[in-house]
């Protein structure tokens, strides 16, 4: 995969990444005590980047230089490493290259699907990746999404709660004792959690309505004055002031329905494949007792070619906060589902083969790092486009 990123590039820059490869392969290598593991660590993050066609143990040992793939089974299982620490690096890698005052942290989650019953997890459950009921694995994540770039900061699998009683299969599988059951929200919360403590520049929190559903982590963000703007259900319950000014609860299309014409402004939702993501976007301001500078909102979008086709918003940020603003964060959402592609596409993140618990979050944490790394590299790559173009401009004037 790095090899590919040099097409149409200068072969100094080409090895100007492979230099940066191995000082991040080294850099995190201090998590590994034994040589041979650290080296090994190495070879296999050359080795998901080099852009196999799986990355599987035998086609990994491969692009590694190994005659068998025992080497990165073990390092996938019983090799000792800090896969935290490794997690704890992802996320300062992320912040020192593309933090930004502005961040957005985005929540999401991805399904893996497999086949049988052994994988940790595993059950029959909705998987957006599949967009119906299918066995598998559901991993959420938490990207961060700046102006620079957009790559991920935590993980955490999901364990429902069948597997979480289930003594036998969780000694199978080698899930630790202190791994409970926990629903989507709070792993979000969690993860969030790690992200505040550690000083992460986030400005909001974006997520679907897994996330914007849950009064649990709302009540929880707005407890620690952290903006969000969180997708909800069209029949999602908001506290509104009534004709005689008690409070009545309404549902967010009700609202939504009674919105006049003027109410609704056209606006861009950031860029998609096709170009801007234009759609008609409304808010409602919702009554807020605490004199703390922050306000609560509804948020709604219309689809252009569907008026029908209504999504909603809670919005919880600065009494100040304007539409676009608001509009702006919504689109940010759509940053992790396509982080979450790259890192399938280009990192292989759902091409596991593991059924362990403590396997699962090596693997993925290792592809969420070679993913931050092509992320970096190719923002540093976009960023110096304006100057190479100039110098190569000036070198033709001069050759003139």
């Amino acid at each position: 995969m790095v090899e590919e990123m040099g097409g149409g590039v200068a072969l100094d820059e080409v090895q100007q990444w492979r230099a940066q490869l191995r000082t991040f392969g080294a850099w995190l290598g201090r998590r590994v005590r034994r040589v041979e593991v650290r080296r090994r660590l190495q070879r296999y993050l050359r080795g998901v980047l080099v852009g196999v066609e799986r990355r599987n143990g035998w086609q990994l040992a491969e692009a590694m230089g190994e005659a068998a793939p025992d080497g990165v089974q073990r390092l996938l299982t019983t090799a000792r490493w800090d896969v935290d620490g490794l997690r704890d690096d992802l996320r300062a890698y992320t912040v020192e290259h593309l933090g930004d005052p502005d961040g957005v942290a985005v929540i999401d989650e991805t399904g893996f699907l497999k086949k049988g019953v052994k994988s940790a997890g595993v059950k029959r459950q909705y998987s957006g990746t599949a967009g119906r009921v299918e066995n598998s694995q559901v991993g959420v994540f938490l990207a961060y999404a700046g102006p620079r770039g957009r790559a991920f900061l935590d993980r955490e699998l999901y364990l429902p709660a069948e597997w979480a009683r289930d003594a036998a299969r969780r000694q199978e599988a080698h899930v630790p004792a202190q791994a409970r059951f926990a629903t989507k929200p709070a792993l979000a919360r969690g993860m969030l959690a790690r992200a505040f403590a550690a000083g992460v520049p986030i400005a909001w929190v974006a997520g679907d309505a897994v996330y914007g559903n849950s009064p649990g982590l709302r009540g929880w963000l707005e407890a620690g004055r952290h903006p969000y703007v969180l997708a909800v259900a069209g029949t999602h319950p908001i506290w509104v002031a009534g004709t005689d000014g008690e409070p009545l609860a309404a549902e967010a299309r009700a609202l939504a329905a009674g919105l006049p014409a003027w109410a609704w402004a056209r606006l861009a939702a950031g860029d998609g494949a096709k170009g801007p993501r234009l759609y008609d976007w409304a808010c409602v301001r919702l009554p807020r007792l605490p004199a703390d500078g922050m306000g609560k909102w509804l948020l709604v979008r219309r689809s252009l070619a569907d008026p029908a086709d209504l999504a909603y918003y809670r919005v919880y940020g600065p009494v100040g906060t304007a539409l676009p603003g608001m509009v702006r964060v919504a689109g940010t959402r759509w940053a992790i589902e396509e982080a979450i592609e790259r890192a399938k596409g280009e990192v292989g993140l759902d091409q596991y083969a593991v059924r362990r618990y403590d396997a699962w979050y090596r693997y993925v944490t290792l592809a969420l790092l070679a993913h931050a790394f092509l992320e970096v590299t190719r923002a540093k790559a976009n960023a110096a486009l304006p100057e190479r173009a100039a110098a190569e401009k000036g070198d033709l004037l001069h050759a003139s």
